[in-house]
């Protein structure tokens, strides 16, 4: 049974390594929100680093998630003290319960702040894609397919929830979202 990949990307105003309020806000909802996604229905997985510490993403062993990889438009630090971005990448088992965790409770919450921590980049902030049971996809891999969605919209290969696919890649519809003229799902 396909399960489905979720990959998010976003340029911070300052770098992780920033003692500042708003990255310590970032950083203690970041927690708080990553501790009730994971109990979430339908959440099975998330890349996480074997032993790094906080804000080290870059030379990190993320396992077989692969090599931390960023969006070609990234154009910020890539050391500890640089680095000034937040990415995720989880696996689900349906495009329902992955928007579910994304756009209500502490994560909805965490979404209307997001400009106070955020640059506006004029990019897309997430790609959801079908992989198939067993594989586990990799940093590169939700890269290929945010840079994929950005240059020629939703498709079967890169899509949002709004504009979403079925597991064989006829466009579907959460009930509630998306275009009207989807089937729902």
């Amino acid at each position: 049974m396909p399960r489905l990949a979720l990959y998010t990307f976003g340029v911070l105003k300052s770098p992780l390594a920033d003692p500042g309020p708003l990255t310590r806000e970032l950083y203690d909802t970041g927690e708080a929100v990553y501790r009730k996604i994971g109990q979430h229905p339908g959440y099975l997985a998330h890349a996480e680093p074997a032993d790094a510490h906080r804000g080290v993403l870059f030379g990190a062993d993320w396992g077989a998630w692969g090599e931390f990889a960023v969006p070609a438009w990234y154009g910020k630090g890539r050391t500890s003290e640089t680095t000034a971005l937040a990415a995720t990448l989880s696996l689900w088992t349906d495009l329902r319960p992955a928007f579910d965790a994304v756009y209500t409770g502490l994560h909805r919450a965490a979404l209307n702040r997001r400009h106070d921590w955020f640059e506006r980049t004029g990019h897309p902030s997430h790609v959801v894609w079908w992989v198939s049971d067993g594989v586990i996809p990799t940093w590169q891999d939700g890269v290929s397919r945010l840079e994929h969605l950005h240059d020629h919209g939703s498709a079967p290969h890169a899509f949002t929830f709004h504009h979403s696919f079925a597991p064989e890649g006829t466009p579907t519809r959460l009930n509630g979202i998306g275009p009207t003229g989807d089937r729902a799902r």
